[in-house]
């Protein structure tokens, strides 16, 4: 067997494998994406941000099958199966490239958008509503406490109407004696829950970003292959050639 072929051959094979475990991968990715997103959906209400978790949940549910069509095709040497692997992988290639640019250019609009949505939660703070039960598990989750830091409490309508006092939620998780005084900033968690969010946000993105970079060169080199075998045995021969010549 030539060794274009053979190796060409290979490597759609791998891929086969690759698309099997990739969706598993991307189905994890983009539910967990969602699943953080969900956490503190109080603080992030553009809803878009949540379109690359879509597309990656979407690309993960066809590639099952996708794998197994692909196997087949290149086992068999079908021109006809090849072909439409090769429509496969360069749709989901550039579904790959979509959600890709659509969270770098996402990216610059976190801090903005994070710190409206956070500035209007934080106001509508009461001890008892939707709001409340977002940002105190916001705050003992990130072990954190207002916007920008503890002290943006004091702009609040909770503060004025408690006797000066931070939510509990803002206490140290190992403390007791924490009553949410803001003269006590060594039983609270002093920095602003913004930053750490964003931090977050950021990173889930970047994680996200470099997995699927990664299957988009696998995807790339899997059309090259396509090209290869069916460049080859047009030229050569028809019909079907044994994986082991």
């Amino acid at each position: 067997m030539d060794c274009g072929i053979f190796t060409s051959k290979t490597i759609l094979l791998f891929l086969s494998l690759v698309f099997w475990a990739a969706g598993a991968v991307l189905a994890y990715i983009g539910a967990y994406v969602i699943r953080s997103y969900n956490n503190f959906d109080s603080f992030i209400q553009d809803k878009y941000a949540l379109v690359p978790a879509a597309i990656i949940i979407g690309i993960s549910i066809v590639m099952f099958l996708f794998g197994l069509i692909g196997c087949c095709s290149t086992l068999r040497e079908s021109k006809f199966g090849l072909s439409f692997f090769f429509l496969i992988i360069m749709a989901i290639f550039a579904a790959e490239v979509a959600a890709l640019v659509f969270s770098f250019i996402y990216q610059g609009k976190i801090s903005g958008d994070l710190e409206r949505s956070m500035n209007e939660s934080f106001a509508k703070y009461d001890g008892q509503g939707t709001e409340t039960k977002g940002v105190d598990y916001l705050q003992s989750q990130l072990q954190c406490c207002g916007v920008k830091n503890y002290t943006s409490w004091s702009n609040t309508t909770w503060f004025t109407s408690h006797n000066n006092t931070v939510p509990l939620s803002c206490c140290k998780n190992n403390t007791t004696q924490c009553t949410g005084r803001m003269d006590q900033p060594d039983l609270l968690n002093v920095q602003g829950c913004e930053v750490k969010l964003g931090s977050l946000i950021e990173g889930v993105w970047r994680y996200a970003m470099l997995v699927i970079l990664g299957f988009a060169i696998i995807k790339f080199f899997g059309m090259l292959s396509v090209c290869v075998i069916n460049c080859q045995t047009g030229s050569r021969r028809s019909g079907y050639q044994p994986f082991y010549a």
